[in-house]
């Protein structure tokens, strides 16, 4: 019977700390966009993922820097 004073306290402590840690999500716009990252995952090539250099090759064009010290070939 003792136990119920130390685990009903408790309880509601973190019944409180997921209440907050629901309106922080919502307040901070974490239910935002619900589908995109369902949508997001079907497309294998993003050119968002590739590096400018793999990018700049993949449309054709001379994107590459001229100062080749910064950038070297690996």
């Amino acid at each position: 019977m003792k136990i119920l004073y130390l685990l009903i306290p408790l309880s509601l402590i973190l019944l409180g700390l997921a209440v907050w840690a629901f309106f922080w999500a919502v307040k901070h716009d974490q239910f935002e966009d619900l589908e995109g990252p369902a949508h997001r995952i079907l497309f294998d090539e993003d050119d968002n993922d590739l590096p400018p250099e793999e990018r700049a090759r993949r449309r054709g064009e001379s994107d590459a820097p001229a100062d080749d010290e910064d950038h070297r070939t690996r």
